[in-house]
């Protein structure tokens, strides 16, 4: 319970702060600077030099592919029927298909599960950072026409994502270096992801103007918080997957959109009023569907 009050009480802070405007107008990005750069990067030289690799984790890793792919279809059809243009329906690919599986995701995980299970979270989070620096990018580029589409700076995005780095880096270094003494350092630096990552989203939550775009936002949460999910269910399901691996995997498909991928809809100019309000009212939801999704994984006969 102390941890909801937590994530509860880290956002409303968010939201008090901006509202009065104590802070720069732009104070989340700092926040996100160190986000990325320095705790994500720290969470990953904590978690992945103790796991225990197997091929169950192959799952975590193929999970959000899998969300992409299908949510690319489910928007891409969601298109035809509605009309709209290219903009929208490029924006709506972004926030309907990746996950929010750090900043809301690490926190949920260690509310419902335990603090250890970040090691999973971890593989899914890198994936699903890399489908947006690389596949997410160029659907952006496609969709806006702001600029041609240039591998060099999709691959120099990728190359140069610091929590991606972190992750090589956590996977190679402690094979060759004891790293051992920086343990305490890396567990206060990864102690921060989650409280920063809460202010940061109450810092940008914004609803004005939610109700004349709802068919679109419906549409978008339908499949992020319960059909991307259900579809990994099923997956895991027929593969015969079970335990805390898979589990951890379904919870992680069930996050709100990635708040990255809603800056990306903003800075490709796709519709970025109905990109945001679906990160916004998305976030606020998911406090409701992941309590749902949690008792389906742990009170069902299902795992």
């Amino acid at each position: 319970m102390a941890n909801f009050i937590l994530i509860g009480l880290c956002i409303l802070a968010g939201i008090l702060f901006r509202k009065s405007k104590t802070l720069p107008k732009d104070a989340h990005k700092g926040i996100n600077a160190w986000i990325i750069y320095i705790a994500l990067p720290a969470v990953s030289f904590k978690y992945l030099p103790h796991i225990t690799w197997t091929k169950e984790l192959l799952f975590p890793a193929f999970a959000p592919i899998c969300v992409w792919l299908l949510g690319w279809v489910f928007i891409t059809i969601y298109s035809k029927f509605s009309k709209i243009s290219k903009a929208t329906s490029g924006g709506l690919k972004l926030v309907s298909s990746l996950s929010n599986t750090s900043f809301i995701g690490f926190p949920l995980i260690i509310a419902y599960f335990s603090e250890k299970e970040l090691a999973i979270a971890i593989i899914c989070d890198q994936v699903t950072f890399t489908l947006l620096s690389t596949i997410g990018i160029i659907v952006a580029i496609r969709s806006s026409q702001q600029q041609k589409l240039n591998a060099k700076l999709v691959l120099k995005k990728v190359l140069t994502f610091p929590p991606l780095i972190g992750c090589v880096l956590a996977l190679i270094l402690p094979r060759y270096l004891d790293l051992s003494s920086f343990d305490v350092l890396f567990d206060k630096l990864a102690g921060t992801v989650g409280p920063l990552a809460l202010f940061s989203i109450g810092l940008q939550l914004k609803f004005g103007g939610w109700f004349s775009e709802i068919k679109h936002i419906s549409f978008a949460l339908l499949y992020k918080l319960i059909l991307a999910p259900l579809s990994v269910l099923l997956i895991a399901l027929l593969l015969g997957l079970n335990g805390m691996i898979a589990k951890i995997t379904i919870f992680e498909m069930a996050m709100p959109t990635l708040l990255t991928a809603g800056v990306v809809a903003d800075q490709y100019n796709l519709n970025p009023k109905v990109s945001n309000l679906v990160v916004g009212i998305g976030i606020l939801l998911s406090f409701i569907t992941t309590g749902l999704w949690w008792l389906v994984l742990t009170q069902t006969n299902l795992f």
